[in-house]
């Protein structure tokens, strides 16, 4: 290997955190939150093809409505699974502090600088965006296309975690409170800095309630198991193409159609678990797992680069085919939003994009 070779090795290496990524304790959690960013993103790359007045195809919606069936509950339950230790290991004042500077902080800073960039660009960008847009921050997140997801998971770590230190009632207690929550959530829409952390609190109680059993040796090797993942397939698909044939399920108009997605977006998070103890075990797709480690940082950055190559695709190259434009937008966001962390945040001058104290930047992993 030349000199050249080995510069650039290193860049890359820099550039994605590889050694970091490399030594996380546990690889099937970069792996599930790897699938679940990569969905996510998918998810945004087509809201803005769609906003572009172009005609998406019907396999790329209906891929796009199966994810949004478990994707954002794989999240919240995989956030759920480590709260216990993490309150094991510090004070709950001091586990708070840290949630909210890895979570609402990079909310506030991003969000803010999301809305300015769409209405400084606006004669490029699709959103239309207005000074009022800034009051959605506090209350209204769900109108600033990805955000909505952060403050959502502080205040789920917040108001669970209240409950569990002062009233310390049983997972069972706690499981209720999440149900009663979730289906109380759809009357107050209107409001979604409170109706969205009412509606995954079942998922995060449900991540800490299995928390107890989940990382047993016994339980660990039944998720490595490839039988049961091939058991798992055709009830993933059944379930699923229940769910797009019944309207009420994902649009959720119905108490019926809300109990029913619960059902189904377990059967798509415990299928995404399967995968990826198998993606461990085959040591495959190893890429998966560096855009797990980097999730959070992707989750607010990639609709600035999405958007960025979706405009110079469009307007300057005059590329229109909605699975070419998808497959760049995921590509290029995810990679540039990686880059960006590692290159010109984590260590510079930019760290309080992310940190309210310098070098204090940790992904939300495996703790």
């Amino acid at each position: 290997m030349n000199l050249s070779q080995l510069r650039l090795k290193k860049w890359l290496s820099k550039a994605f955190n590889l050694t970091q990524v490399n030594h996380s304790r546990l690889k099937w959690v970069d792996y599930v939150k790897g699938i679940a960013i990569l969905l996510v993103v998918y998810r945004h790359v087509l809201i803005g093809l769609e906003r572009s007045g172009l005609v998406i195809p019907s396999y790329m919606v209906n891929a796009n409505m199966i994810f949004y069936s478990f994707r954002m509950p794989l999240f919240f339950i995989l956030s759920g699974m480590f709260i216990s230790s993490s309150l094991s290991k510090r004070p709950l004042n001091r586990l708070l502090y840290i949630k909210f500077e890895s979570l609402l902080y990079p909310y506030f800073i991003w969000a803010f600088l999301q809305i300015s960039v769409q209405i400084l660009f606006s004669s490029f960008t699709n959103a239309d965006r207005g000074l009022a847009d800034y009051g959605y921050i506090f209350y209204q997140p769900r109108n600033l296309d990805q955000f909505w997801y952060l403050p959502a998971l502080f205040n789920v770590t917040f108001f669970y975690l209240l409950i569990k230190t002062k009233l310390r009632p049983p997972a069972s207690v706690q499981l209720l409170i999440g149900i009663t929550l979730y289906f109380l959530s759809s009357y107050i829409h209107d409001f979604s800095m409170l109706s969205d952390w009412m509606e995954f609190y079942f998922f995060f109680a449900l991540g800490d309630a299995v928390s107890q059993f989940f990382f047993k040796e016994k339980t660990q090797n039944f998720f490595k198991n490839p039988i049961v993942l091939i058991i798992a397939i055709p009830v993933f698909l059944l379930t699923q193409r229940y769910y797009l044939s019944n309207e009420e399920i994902y649009y959720l108009k119905e108490f019926s159609g809300k109990a029913e997605f619960i059902i189904i977006s377990l059967i798509g998070c415990a299928s995404m678990f399967f995968l990826a103890f198998r993606l461990e075990s085959w040591n495959i797709f190893s890429f998966l797992r560096v855009i797990g480690f980097h999730s959070l940082f992707i989750y607010v950055m990639h609709v600035f680069a999405a958007a960025a190559i979706r405009i110079i695709l469009m307007k300057v190259f005059h590329i229109f085919d909605p699975l070419l434009l998808t497959i760049a937008g995921i590509a290029f966001s995810i990679t540039i939003s990686i880059a960006f962390y590692n290159l010109l945040i984590k260590d510079n001058i930019f760290w309080f994009l992310f940190s309210i104290r310098k070098n204090k930047i940790t992904p939300i992993a495996n703790k």
